[in-house]
């Protein structure tokens, strides 16, 4: 199958939200140094956000549930998040925190180096997810990152799972993750970092083929894996142990940040709504490499008629 724009589908995003301050260096600095950058930019960002907005712009209607403080960051993330049609009834505003924030660092390949502060992202409650799903009774699919607590997220897919929804958790950043979260998981998608992390933790050692390990992890989980390999495209562990490859398209990479969630967020619209897995990755896939050719997380993201080029371009080949 190759990437299309599927009808809408109801996506419920139990996730984080950041603004992104983005510095773009010549090269990354040693410890104790001081450099000058090449430029600056600040756009909105945070894996769930992000992930919720690549959703809404591929056709999904999608709900997000997200706590941020009463400040001018999160004022206008709410109000960007309404600007993509996202559904922002169950974003709450904490007034003695502060919204979440992402320091960015990129060099001139692309690659980057992130430190977050979560904020008003770690106090979001138990009876806010719960209000989210009554009002929203029957999603196709329930969509979650590890920028906010674990707790949080295992409700969220619990009632994800009462529904029949499909649960997708995107393990990043790369972090141990509770048992109970993962036995509501059916579809886990990590990326080479957050995978040995992972694998390790649960066989004990380092993984040393993404292939056979792979299929070994997601037997032993009782969970459908990808794993995303940057440039070098994203890993399908099938249900019968077999591994698919699909490689990247060869782009001419600027700012690889938010290419990740870029690649979660279309192969969750993919599967909400009903696409099968590898034309979910496929479309993921051409989102994904198309996001690090523009600067930004969000702002990388193409729309509109752009969007509908890259779709149109991706089946043709």
């Amino acid at each position: 199958m190759t990437p299309s724009t599927p009808p809408a589908a109801q996506i419920v995003c139990v996730g984080s939200t950041m603004v992104d301050l983005i510095s773009y260096l010549e090269r990354m600095p040693a410890q104790g140094e001081t450099v000058f950058g090449r430029g600056f930019a600040q756009g909105f960002g945070g894996k769930g956000a992000n992930q919720a907005v690549m959703a809404a712009l591929l056709g999904s209607r999608v709900v997000m549930v997200n706590t941020v403080a009463t400040d001018s960051f999160g004022r206008d993330t709410i109000e960007n998040f309404r600007s993509f049609g996202i559904d922002v009834e169950h974003m709450a505003q904490a007034p003695d925190s502060y919204s979440g924030v992402a320091n960015v660092m990129v060099d001139p390949s692309g690659d980057n180096r992130i430190i977050l502060g979560a904020g008003a992202n770690e106090l979001m409650t138990l009876d806010q997810v719960d209000d989210a799903f009554a009002a929203n009774p029957a999603p196709a699919l329930v969509l979650s990152q590890l920028e906010v607590p674990q707790p949080i997220i295992e409700r969220g897919f619990r009632h994800g799972k009462d529904a029949g929804a499909i649960t997708v958790l995107n393990p990043g950043p790369a972090a141990p993750v509770a048992p109970g979260l993962l036995a509501l998981t059916d579809w886990l998608i990590p990326n080479e970092t957050e995978f040995a992390l992972l694998f390790e933790a649960e066989f004990g050692r380092a993984p040393e083929d993404m292939t056979t390990d792979g299929a070994a992890f997601a037997a032993r989980l009782g969970v459908r894996l990808v794993i995303t390999l940057g440039e070098d495209g994203a890993n399908l562990v099938h249900e019968d142990g077999s591994v698919q490859h699909f490689p990247a398209p060869v782009v001419d990479a600027i700012d690889t940040t938010g290419a990740g969630d870029a690649f979660c967020g279309g192969f969750a619209h993919g599967l909400a709504a009903g696409l099968d897995p590898i034309a979910s990755i496929e479309l993921a896939i051409v989102v994904s490499a198309d996001s690090v050719t523009r600067r930004g997380t969000q702002a990388s993201y193409a729309r509109d008629e752009a969007l509908q080029r890259l779709l149109a371009e991706g089946v043709a080949r």
